[in-house]
């Protein structure tokens, strides 16, 4: 992860706008006035936490991501606004030297070599005598072949090593194999042997979909461990990871709402059912870092973990953080405190299921996938959950008794930040307990009073936790994903800029500019290469290298890496590039329409008809919208 990526997944664009904002929400983004123009009728500036970007639909008419904003606020350029917000974010900024730059490429090969091994264990599963029982398994589990291709499930053969010996015949390297987590290394010995034998495996990947390691399930009942994973890895952080959000994301997007489960086949199950919107932390404690992985698809979190992690047990452990209480190959800590923590610092909604005695998430929704949609609709607030949980079954007609559960459950109502609803369970649990609500208050301390006329600030320290990269909605990632692309393709052949344009203005478009970039880095580095164009001393190359801020080697040397699919001929490469900046231009001006018309409805609702003089302006984005689909029809000629 580049130190831009890092700090994007750091900071919210929302909490950095709302310092110099005034900010309401409107659906899932944030709307207010307009900052860096004059206006105080028509609240046009929108904030997009989804994708981490803002855009003013008035006069400026301008977007971008973070650093726009602290660059075009501030007057700063992009390394001043780096400095500025690594320092907010906690990230050390560090030069790029040829040890990251060979590190890059090593986790490149690594991420090569466990996609190949993907691959050689689902051919086993498929193809091979011996995969013939693990392939049974999980159609007993009630699993299709087409949901086994789709998370491309495997079988590791019952050997110390065949799979070795075979990527070792592909040029891979022992010490390659080791450091991704394939093979283990005997301590006494020093033997070297398939890490993964006999086993239904799990390819696990991160948010982008790209391999980081394994999880494997035992075929043989007396073998153990019951499930296996990947060891820590330069690719593979178990507790920054959740299994199978690659493909649960556009559908937690489109729900509004996240399942986190236990199980591998839980998730599998699920999916298959049409539950897509679930994921699992694959046996660790759910971590702040998971469930920030969440918090930009979804402030909607449920908690469908199995009958024992999430009940009596588990929730007498003190409702601490127990990571090392349990087997995290095994069992789930429900750390209900913890928990309430982190759905204050996210502002979430966590809630949690209960399951029915003795069932998994699975097995519910093979029976009646009906019953699962209810038990989603069921899920209590956390408090709740553990209130009733420890009640159930109890004397509360013993005083003691009462005594205990009011023990344990005060600690969580005091934890809950907001003041309705702290009373709003207090409330509950005097109910629960049959006892007069203010005896629920007397071993309360007294708050510390704040001194007169200051509130007490976070420290740098204490605002910049560590986060996991963000997760971005369908569109937004297109777009990102588009920008990448385009510039990539303009550092390779810059001349083909002047073909592009000549297409861009027969079309009756404008020529490309670094506004078509919403991020900061990009803006930089599409405005450097045109002025690199435009000038005669140097190659625009050379002239893009020369005055690139330090800040930026490391998202120059990416842009100049070798495309992976060959380097293309100049009538390829104005092809590819006048297709791809029509298309992103598309994705954008499909966004603002459906942006600006939700504005629209929203005031509206409000009896405020103030947007209605924004009506000219979605009128042009379709006419414009006609141009760029008009453009995508023609063909782009080099002459």
């Amino acid at each position: 992860m580049t130190a831009v990526d890092e700090i994007k997944a750091r900071l919210d664009i929302v909490d950095l706008v709302s310092e110099s904002v005034k900010l309401r929400r409107s659906g899932k983004s944030y709307t207010g006035f307009c900052p860096f123009h004059p206006n105080t009728r028509t609240p046009a500036f929108v904030v997009f936490p989804d994708s981490g970007t803002w855009r003013c639909f008035g006069q400026c008419n301008e977007g971008g991501d973070i650093f726009k904003y602290v660059m075009k606020k501030e007057g700063w350029d992009f390394s001043q606004a780096l400095e500025f917000l690594a320092q907010r974010a906690g990230v050390t900024l560090e030069a790029r030297t040829p040890e990251r730059e060979a590190a890059d490429e090593q986790n490149d090969r690594l991420r090569d070599l466990l996609e190949q091994t993907a691959a050689f264990f689902n051919h086993h599963l498929l193809h091979s005598d011996a995969g013939r029982p693990a392939l049974d398994y999980l159609h007993k589990r009630g699993l299709t072949d087409e949901t086994i291709q789709t998370f491309g499930l495997g079988y590791a053969p019952a050997s110390w090593d065949a799979a070795r010996q075979h990527f070792m015949a592909l040029g891979f390297s022992q010490a390659e194999m080791l450091q991704a987590g394939l093979l283990s290394e005997s301590p006494d010995t020093g033997r070297v042997y398939d890490r993964f034998r006999n086993r239904v495996t799990f390819p696990i990947r991160d948010s982008r979909g790209r391999m980081t390691g394994f999880g494997a399930r035992i075929l043989d009942p007396n073998d153990i461990p019951k499930f296996l994973n990947s060891p820590q890895t330069p690719l593979f952080d178990k507790g920054s990871l959740l299994y199978a959000l690659d493909l649960a994301r556009k559908d937690i997007r489109v729900k509004d709402q996240a399942v986190i489960v236990e199980g591998y086949l839980d998730v599998i199950a699920l999916h298959q059912a049409g539950f897509r919107n679930t994921v699992s932390p694959m046996g660790t404690a759910l971590s702040e870092a998971q469930l920030h992985l969440l918090k930009r698809l979804t402030r909607r979190i449920v908690l469908a973990l199995d009958a024992d992690a999430a009940g009596e047990k588990a929730t007498l452990r003190g409702l601490e953080i127990a990571r090392q209480a349990l087997d995290h190959e095994t069992e789930l800590v429900f750390d209900a405190r913890g928990l309430i923590r982190q759905e204050a610092r996210l502002s979430a909604d966590v809630r949690v299921t209960r399951l029915p005695p003795g069932m998994d998430p699975d097995e519910v929704v093979l029976r009646n996938p009906a019953e699962w949609q209810a038990i989603l609709d069921a899920a209590q607030p956390i408090v709740v959950h553990v209130m009733d949980t420890l009640a159930a079954g109890r004397d509360l007609d013993d005083a003691k008794v009462k005594s205990e559960i009011a023990a344990q459950v005060l600690p969580l109502v005091e934890d809950v930040p907001d003041m309705v609803e702290r009373e709003a369970y207090r409330q509950r649990l005097a109910r629960l307990l049959r006892v007069d609500e203010r005896s629920l208050l007397g071993g309360r301390p007294a708050a510390r009073p704040a001194p007169s006329g200051r509130r007490r600030k976070s420290s740098p320290a204490q605002s910049a936790r560590p986060q996991t990269p963000v997760l971005l909605p369908t569109s937004a990632l297109r777009a990102q994903e588009l920008e990448h692309h385009i510039l990539r393709l303009l550092m390779r052949q810059p001349e083909t800029l002047f073909l592009l344009n000549r297409h861009l203005h027969a079309s009756k478009l404008p020529p490309l500019a670094p506004e078509d970039f919403e991020r900061g880095d990009f803006q930089t580095l599409s405005r450097l290469l045109l002025q690199g164009v435009e000038q005669d001393q140097m190659d625009a190359h050379h002239y893009v290298r020369e005055h690139a801020p330090e800040s930026l080697g490391e998202t120059l040397e990416d842009m100049l890496r070798p495309l992976p699919f060959g380097e293309p001929t100049a009538e390829e490469c104005l092809e590819d590039l006048a297709r791809s900046l029509l298309s992103l231009r598309l994705v954008r001006i499909n966004s603002a329409i459906d942006q600006i018309q939700l504005m629209q409805r929203d005031l509206e609702e409000q009896g405020d008809d103030s947007l209605r003089t924004y009506y000219a302006i979605v009128v042009q984005y379709h006419r414009t919208r006609q141009l760029l689909d008009s453009a995508l029809q023609k063909p782009i000629q080099p002459d």
